[in-house]
């Protein structure tokens, strides 16, 4: 992997640090528009693979099956906060299905959202299954199971015919072989998927401008662009990165973020002028863009968001009053100490 400075911290005139990492950008036909670094370089999605994890699903009719709402279905795409409106969201899923969270198996962790944090750490309680950020992928693979009358207790095996139903429709939307997909295990314990950025790239342009698609797969993947656009609260949360872009994308902009620095982001036709495809922009960050907790508890990444946005900038696909709108996640930033003493900045070095 040749992964070259993306980003960079001042203190005073002289650069204290330095981010790397790569950049594809690719359309629907095929196309690299644009590139940094290596657009060839191999790295595991994380939960950016999310709304191709719920592509079968939603092509095998399983919305319809089960009442799924759209906001449901953005919920399955989504790395939520854990809040209680997501945990809310997630049993109104389980209900449908006829699961609990016992049947999940994605882990327990903290939830990200502020007052769900400070309401267990208060109350003395521990966190349950639901406010794990992949509940609603992991309700929504058994509701696959459950489509199809397969065993629910082994449904993250590899083996098990929803995770090969699941990798083949990913490898035919990157358009690669099974073989060439690398596998791993997620935070959360599914099967994961490494591919070149190009391919992640390709794969998302796809998502958002199926026109090559046949008519079943390409209406699941309006379906579910669809849902993450018009509910993005249900994908991450208030006030996170993700939310935040796609409401102010009005639509065109659909985005999803994935642990240790990656990032997908895709333009649907026209974002780019009346006749442009679909685009699908991978990235990834070298060092994994550690997240930060601030004084109000919110959890931040400093490269991911910034980088986005200057992809964004230089490809055109924001006007001024939406950028401004999302200033506060970058480009450029000045840095601050506790004592609120600018001392630096924070910005992109590079064009793609």
């Amino acid at each position: 992997m040749t992964a070259w400075p993306l980003f960079e911290v001042t203190r005073g005139n002289i650069v204290e640090s330095v981010h790397y990492g790569s950049i594809a950008v690719v359309d629907a036909n095929g196309k690299l528009i644009s590139s940094y670094g290596d657009p060839k370089a191999v790295a595991f999605l994380r939960s950016s693979a999310k709304p191709f994890q719920v592509l079968p699903f939603v092509e095998h009719g399983g919305m319809e099956n089960f009442g799924f709402t759209p906001h449901e279905l953005a919920l399955a795409c989504a790395s939520h906060e854990g809040s209680d409106l997501h945990v809310q969201t997630v049993e109104e899923i389980q209900k449908k299905v006829g699961i609990d969270e016992g049947n999940l198996q994605c882990g327990i962790h903290m939830p990200s959202d502020v007052d769900a944090f400070r309401s267990l750490i208060v109350n003395g309680k521990q966190p349950t299954p639901n406010r794990n950020n992949c509940s609603g992928k992991h309700s929504a693979m058994l509701a696959y199971a459950k489509l199809r009358g397969l065993p629910l207790e082994n449904y993250l095996d590899l083996e098990h015919p929803i995770q090969q139903d699941i990798l083949a429709s990913f490898a035919e939307m990157c358009l690669l072989p099974v073989k060439e997909i690398g596998l791993g295990t997620d935070g959360c314990s599914a099967p994961n998927f490494a591919v070149p950025l190009y391919n992640a790239a390709f794969a998302f342009a796809r998502l958002c401008d199926p026109h090559e698609l046949a008519e079943v797969r390409a209406s699941a993947c309006r379906k579910i662009t669809s849902a993450m656009t018009t509910y993005p609260e249900m994908v991450s949360g208030y006030g996170e990165f993700d939310c935040e872009l796609m409401k102010v994308g009005a639509g065109r902009v659909v985005c999803k973020r994935g642990a240790e620095g990656y990032q997908i982001i895709g333009l649907l036709p026209g974002a780019l002028g009346p006749d442009s495809p679909g685009i699908g922009i991978a990235l990834k960050v070298s060092d994994g863009d550690a997240s930060r907790m601030s004084l109000d508890l919110a959890h931040n990444n400093r490269v991911r968001p910034a980088v986005t946005l200057e992809v964004l900038r230089q490809l055109g696909a924001l006007s001024s009053k939406q950028e401004q709108a999302l200033a506060a996640f970058g480009p450029g930033k000045s840095i601050k100490n506790h004592r609120g003493i600018v001392t630096g900045e924070s910005r992109p070095v590079f064009e793609i």
